[in-house]
């Protein structure tokens, strides 16, 4: 840490001196790893060592028109409008009021004068919940709709031209909402793919740092999935019969299917992003602790997949998933098994192959993917070394941040940490005390209920969301835990009884509607309090969509549309007003 800081100090003196912002200095270094994960003391990664030995302070790409601080703006944000449902039936969306921002106060007093005097801190993107799709892959558990009909979602097959859509969001933005200072990185929070396939970690990898995706797998001539399979429980686009979701509205589109793995072209950020693992990027379908099981591997990227079940079998399984009755996945293997007479055929395809953590971390560490950085998108060797998948860095010179792996490969959906990573978060927390810290995850502190042993480390204690709660409330520097996995915008306070406190941000999916990513600043009040803005942001595409448009851009605004519009979907995921754009009021530690 002393190094780091010590590099920023010089950096920041040189600025003055020469009549530039200190601030805007730290933001042009970008955020830059501290840790990897595997000890207790800050230590720099590969390519900080690289560039300390030169003694020069590491350079993170910051984009040149984050310069100089703007005013507070609305552009580009719900505070400007927000898609809104008109009509009845199969509703068609179009641009509405902007959601306003609400000041909480739970942890401490706004104080009058604050917007005068406040200083930037920080101010970053979080997404979260991307699911990238391979909505062909044999693995799938789409039948499961016979039971529960948002089970499988009509939009699927457009998650990549979504994504690049909300990647366009941010490269659009002129910087942070609230303050007006220049955003520092992006870091998504888990669930970046979906059936933890190589081919989605690839089209993952490519639209948050820049590349040609086709999201197609199998036969390369014509899609095989569920949409043109004849069977009304899914939406069938391109044909004239009928099903259950035509019935209800939805529009009958010729060459959907080919134009949704057709080949998409992300610009990537054109900011440094970070990344952190979720269930479903470290788990087959997110579920099962079944990596190196033979079956599932070759199931995976072999000739046959399961189409429909019926509803009695569909909801044993969903019960059987949702009880955590099968964390291994072995009663899914064997109920693949027992069906198998009535599976399709499909084209084999290896891409489809289930990976590993340690190939999650080599993809992160590529150079092919590196965009705009950092190398390693914040792991780093010595987390492939240690079999680790957090991590620390330093966001500003004010400011860290810490990535938690709070995954169970123990199977189930739920999650928890280790003991040693809960040593080394306390560690770490307790190293930075002269820093403010950011602390980053996929699971929500109610959702870290699954202390399964991890069955690479199984004489070690496995520990819930209340027990990381416990050790933040230690840490008077901590200010906010910053996640995903409900797929729901939800903001809850923390208080301990010693008085300390920090605010969790919970923010929804990019699969589910409402589709949002989220800005967050962090700003010194100059009064005693800190004040953390939360805005959040729709993707770059147009609220209208038009069925004749089938290009990128169109099949963007209709993964929106479509997604409002699914069968069962839920309809309080946007939160209230004060789980959306909101200025969180804390006192300083």
């Amino acid at each position: 840490m002393s190094r780091l800081r010590s590099a920023a100090a010089s950096a920041a003196s040189a600025a003055s001196a020469a009549g530039v912002d200190r601030r805007t200095v730290l933001t042009a270094a970008g955020a830059v790893s501290l840790a990897a994960g595997m000890g207790y003391a800050l230590r720099p990664t590969d390519s900080e060592a690289a560039t300390a030995a030169t003694g020069q302070t590491p350079v993170a790409h910051a984009r040149p028109a984050a310069a100089a601080t703007l005013a507070p703006y609305r552009e580009g944000t719900t505070l400007a409008t927000v898609s809104t449902p008109h009509g009845s039936g199969y509703r068609r969306l179009s641009d509405g009021p902007g959601w306003y921002r609400v000041i909480r106060t739970e942890l401490a007093g706004p104080k009058v004068g604050r917007d005068r005097r406040r200083r930037a801190l920080a101010a970053f993107v979080q997404f979260t919940d991307l699911h990238i799709q391979d909505v062909q892959h044999p693995l799938r558990l789409e039948y499961l709709r016979a039971a529960h009909q948002d089970a499988w979602r009509p939009h699927e097959a457009l998650t990549v031209p979504g994504a690049v859509s909300l990647v366009e969001r941010v490269n659009a933005l002129r910087g942070a909402p609230a303050t007006g200072a220049p955003l520092q990185f992006v870091m998504t929070t888990g669930d970046n793919t979906d059936n933890n396939a190589r081919c989605e970690l690839d089209w993952f990898m490519k639209v948050m740092s820049g590349g040609r995706i086709t999201p197609d797998t199998g036969d390369p001539r014509h899609y095989e999935g569920v949409q043109n399979s004849g069977l009304s429980l899914y939406w069938q686009p391109e044909s004239t019969d009928g099903d259950s979701d035509k019935a209800l509205g939805f529009p009958h589109l010729e060459g959907f299917l080919a134009a949704a793995v057709r080949e998409v072209r992300s610009p990537g950020l054109a900011l440094p992003w970070y990344s952190t693992v979720g269930n479903h990027d470290a788990l087959p379908l997110g579920l099962y602790g079944a990596h190196g099981d033979p079956y599932l591997a070759e199931a995976a990227t072999g000739g046959k997949k399961l189409f429909d079940v019926s509803a009695a079998d569909a909801k044993k399984l969903q019960d059987a998933i949702w009880s955590g009755q099968d964390p291994k996945g072995a009663g899914y293997r064997d109920f693949l098994k027992s069906r198998a007479s009535g599976m399709r055929s499909v084209t084999p395809d290896e891409t489809r192959a289930l990976y590993t953590p340690a190939e999650y971390l080599k993809a992160h560490l590529n150079p092919a993917y590196q965009g705009h950085g950092p190398v390693g998108h914040g792991y780093s060797s010595a987390n492939l070394d240690a079999g680790t998948q957090y991590y620390a860095f330093r966001i500003s010179e004010d400011v860290i941040g810490v990535s938690l792996d709070t995954t169970d490969a123990g199977g189930h959906y739920q999650g928890s940490v280790g003991s040693a990573q809960l040593r080394w978060l306390d560690k770490t927390l307790s190293d930075n005390k002269d820093s403010y810290a950011v602390v980053f995850s996929h699971h929500t502190s109610d959702s870290m209920t699954n202390t399964r042993p991890d069955p690479a480390r199984p004489g070690e204690m496995r520990h819930t969301g209340a027990e990381v709660v416990a050790v933040l409330f230690r840490h008077a520097n901590v200010l906010a835990w910053v996640n995903g996995h409900k797929h729901e915008n939800e903001i809850t306070p923390h208080r301990a009884a010693s008085g300390r406190s920090f605010w969790e941000i919970s923010t929804a999916s990019h699969i589910d509607h409402p589709h949002l990513a989220r800005v967050i600043e962090l700003a010194d009040n100059k009064d005693g309090t800190v004040s953390l803005f939360t805005t959040l942001i729709e993707s770059a595409a147009p609220a209208r969509t038009d069925f004749a448009d089938l290009s990128q851009t169109g099949l963007a605004s209709l993964y929106r549309e479509l997604a409002f519009n699914a069968p069962g979907a839920k309809t309080n995921l946007a939160g209230a007003a004060a789980d959306r754009n909101t200025e969180l009021v804390l006192k300083k530690g």
